[in-house]
């Protein structure tokens, strides 16, 4: 596949936001943000706060921010939302309706993240109501549910963040019509079905990777983990996986390499798939038993909170622990200018340490205020952090927070900086859905 770019796509690449972070884990689903000159260090009370609002709900739902808007989903009397909020103030911009609430006893409403695609928004409340919205006032364009595809709600309810990419939007609805699911974005109309591979839906979020010449879906269910045809949705790998009780980290992709964990006591696994689609175990152990606050891959190690020995580094190529701490509780990681942000899902604390192989190395903490008073006894603070456009977002149910991180020594960034994408599909699609949100046909490019 030729990979050049017009000349029109890439002066639109060329202006689209690095600051931007589209989707759940960011455009290449790593969870490392693309953002530099950020401070490496805080103050005792933690960074300047931008501002704060408690308008954004109850539920777990992370956020989406592109072009200067906040998309998260929250739930307000018996109603799921789907909401936008101006990034730089925190002013409400507008609500939509998803679907009924769903009442859960760690904490009630959506737990999924929007996915942003050029000037729609696709998003997933917790009883499988999939919506595609107008991104620039919510206005409801389509909508599917789950259970009109054979999907049964899990008992956490449905927390996968959607993905959209190409012409389809990607989910899990899980049983006996197929466990992956593809629409057309544009009319919610079936594209394909995986009946060959039923399993039921768990928490865990589809991944795109290219491939072995072709471009493929990764998915993790409590069975298995595989690799499914972005055209057809033909079966192209898949491996065995024990998952108990629930499996919710997303899939990481390397270079033919594919990493899943799980909470529990079962641990992880590195498997390659090499030509042919062929899948060879590299290791497997319980180094990383990793519940739900993500795993993050940086230069060859992975970190993420293990349930067995507490903050940890671990060998990508190996499975062999670096090291690990436990100078801080249990929570959920993110990474931006080669530091780790890492919030405790208990007390609220957020730390700042060193992307560091060789020990725990903190720069400063603080704690999240204000903090909700309406989370459920069994609930935590579990909405992933991001970093985007120089601030770091948090939320602890309907309270949303907004701190500036940027270091104001640092050279400003410029504001035609280009996205550097590690996936060639996702450099192709990226002017593509640039013009789409102008109103340019997307025949300019064929």
């Amino acid at each position: 596949m030729k990979k050049t770019l017009p000349l029109l796509a890439l002066c639109a690449l060329t202006s689209l936001q690095a600051a931007d972070w589209p989707r759940w884990r960011g455009a290449d689903f790593d969870d490392v943000s693309k953002e530099t000159g950020l401070l490496k260090s805080w103050p005792a009370n933690g960074p300047r706060k931008l501002w704060s609002s408690d308008k954004a709900g109850l539920g777990y739902s992370g956020f989406s921010i592109v072009g200067g808007t906040l998309y998260t989903l929250g739930l307000k009397d018996d109603t799921e939302l789907l909401l936008a909020f101006d990034a730089a103030t925190g002013a409400p911009k507008w609500s939509t309706p998803v679907g009924p609430v769903l009442v859960n006893k760690w904490g009630d409403g959506p737990r999924g993240t929007p996915s942003v695609d050029g000037d729609r928004v696709y998003a997933l409340s917790g009883q499988g109501v999939l919506i595609c919205a107008n991104a620039a006032d919510g206005k409801s364009l389509w909508t599917a549910a789950m259970k009109d595809f054979g999907g049964k709600v899990p008992g956490w309810g449905y927390t996968e963040s959607v993905l959209v990419d190409g012409d389809k939007v990607v989910c899990i609805p899980g049983g006996p019509q197929g466990s992956l699911l593809a629409l057309d974005k544009m009319s919610g109309k079936k594209v394909w079905q995986t009946a060959d591979w039923t399993d039921g839906a768990q928490y865990s979020s589809v991944i795109a990777a290219t491939h072995n010449g072709s471009r493929q879906y990764i998915a993790l269910t409590m069975q298995h983990f595989g690799g499914f045809d972005a055209t057809d949705g033909r079966k192209l790998w898949l491996s065995d996986w024990n998952g108990r009780t629930a499996v919710i980290p997303t899939p990481i992709f390397s270079e033919g390499d594919v990493y899943v964990a799980s909470g529990y006591g079962v641990g992880c696994k590195l498997v390659h798939v090499g030509a042919n689609n062929a899948v060879d175990d590299q290791w497997t152990n319980t180094n990383m038993i990793n519940h739900h606050g993500g795993v993050i891959l940086l230069k060859g190690n992975l970190y993420g909170y293990s349930d067995k020995g507490g903050w940890t580094c671990q060998d990508w190529k190996t499975g062999d622990v670096k090291w690990t701490s436990k100078n801080l509780g249990k929570g959920a990681i993110h990474c931006a200018d080669g530091m780790l942000y890492l919030l405790e899902e208990s007390s609220g604390t957020v730390a700042l340490i060193e992307a560091s192989s060789e020990a725990w190395k903190e720069r400063a903490r603080f704690k999240l205020e204000p903090q909700t008073t309406q989370r459920k006894p069994d609930g935590r603070i579990w909405t992933h952090p991001v970093v985007a456009d120089g601030k770091l977002y948090l939320r602890d149910q309907e309270m949303l927070s907004c701190f500036d991180i940027r270091d104001p020594k640092a050279p400003a960034p410029s504001t035609a900086a280009a996205v550097k994408f590690k996936d060639p599909e996702e450099a192709t699609q990226a002017p593509l859905k640039m013009f789409q949100a102008l109103g340019v046909a997307g025949s300019t490019f064929n």
